[in-house]
């Protein structure tokens, strides 16, 4: 019993040490990016005219990097379920660092990933696009009300192109 206690003392010694150094090494800051509410209105702005231009009555959202609402545009007969539905695609492409099309291959039933559907307000339908600048995610764009997930994405990547000038790469 006294040698097993000897060595986790050792061993919690041991991680003490490396994560002491670790924490000296580290600042005790750290910085990010998100864009501005302008970039993030601009972005939402462009996906909706993109949407229009096809005939198609959508909803748009722009999250930021945590997923926290910055702008809501919804089209005078966009369905009452689309504002819902573009914050959960935006959500979900954030969360998971993957755009909601992809995830939806993902996360089929017959996937190692299918339970990922069962997480709160995740949203695997075609959509919603995450933003990065320099590598990072900085947003995240969803849209619904279009004919099928395909076509809501098609709108949001056009919307980003009009605020790629403005993102580090």
């Amino acid at each position: 019993m006294l040698k097993h206690l000897t060595a986790a003392a050792l061993i919690t010694s041991a991680a003490s040490l490396t994560v002491g150094a670790a924490k000296a090494d580290s600042p005790a800051m750290v910085s990010f990016k998100i864009l501005t509410l302008e970039t993030a209105q601009e972005l939402a702005q462009a996906t909706l005219d993109d949407c229009r231009k096809r005939g198609f009555q959508v909803a748009v959202a722009v999250v930021d990097r945590f997923g926290n609402m910055q702008v809501m545009l919804r089209d005078r007969f966009a369905g009452p379920h689309t504002p819902e539905t573009a914050r959960r695609k935006a959500w979900t492409a954030v969360s998971f660092r993957t755009d909601t099309h992809e995830m939806s291959k993902l996360t089929q039933s017959d996937q190692l990933m299918s339970s990922v559907r069962f997480v709160t307000d995740a949203l695997m339908v075609g959509g919603g696009v995450p933003v990065e600048s320099a590598g990072s995610i900085v947003a995240g764009v969803g849209v619904s009300g279009a004919p099928g997930g395909e076509a809501d994405d098609a709108c949001a990547r056009i919307g980003m192109e009009a605020i790629t000038d403005k993102l580090d790469f």
